[in-house]
């Protein structure tokens, strides 16, 4: 079943993450990095930083803290066992650090077709902010294969 194009636009539930430092710590040293300032606290704010930072991808493993984070795509009539994850991308506005209570605001911003609808894109944008403030927008693409379009092709 396609995606409704009118799911463009659509608002998805926002949440809101409080940044732990084990937590900073842990995805630090699981994606390899040694840099100390992302370790330890006493090396970030030696560098001028308030706390540990955030690694740039940290903030999409965010999207994921609340519950069954994937239903939006059920309530656009998804079958996920042809879900895909096509892209993601951030674009920083500023830096964000052990201590802040992120708010995530996830938005359906373009859905579109591929091979003769076969597959279906759908983006979304997620502006994460503090205290109003822009922190990033991150975006993400979703593929969905649609396989009685694939066998009809």
């Amino acid at each position: 079943m396609p995606v409704p194009k009118d799911a463009v636009g659509r608002a998805l539930p926002e949440h809101v993450a409080v940044i732990e430092r084990g937590r900073l710590r842990f995805f630090a040293e699981a994606i390899g990095e040694t840099d100390p300032r992302y370790l330890d606290v006493d090396a970030a704010v030696d560098a001028g930083y308030p706390d540990l930072p955030v690694p740039p991808t940290f903030l999409f493993g965010l999207k994921l803290d609340k519950p069954d984070p994937m239903s939006w795509l059920a309530d656009l009539g998804v079958d996920p066992r042809f879900v895909l994850h096509g892209s993601q991308r951030y674009d920083y506005a500023r830096m964000a650090f052990a201590g802040d209570e992120l708010r995530l605001a996830p938005r359906i911003a373009e859905v579109y077709e591929k091979r003769g609808g076969a597959l279906e894109f759908i983006v979304v944008d997620t502006e994460v902010t503090r205290d109003g403030e822009p922190i990033a927008t991150l975006t993400d693409t979703v593929v969905v294969r649609h396989p009685e379009q694939e066998a009809a092709r």
